[in-house]
């Protein structure tokens, strides 16, 4: 089971976001819980390729919301790196 860690990069993302959209005080809760299957299926989620390419990301726990994360297999550890409105023109795409 692979150990999955926030940087603090995707954390003050992650607060960026819950002060800019106005979102709910449990929303932090919500993304623990959208990314933990992480942990046990750390490739379950998309490549991206260009210059995001070695990254992988996932949805959730909102549609719009993107993690970006990359995966070690070796020391078995998932580092999530940023976390991004879908919606933005600087967000992670696959193309």
């Amino acid at each position: 089971m692979a150990t999955v860690v926030v940087t603090p990069t995707a954390a003050t993302d992650l607060a960026r976001l819950i002060t800019t959209h106005s979102m709910s005080p449990d929303t932090r809760a919500r993304f623990r819980r959208s990314v933990e299957s992480l942990a046990r299926f750390p490739s379950i989620g998309a490549s991206l390729h260009g210059r995001w390419a070695g990254y992988r990301f996932l949805l959730g726990p909102w549609r719009w919301m993107i993690v970006v994360y990359t995966y070690d297999e070796l020391a078995e550890r998932v580092a999530i790196v940023t976390i991004q409105d879908a919606r933005s023109g600087r967000a992670p795409t696959l193309s």
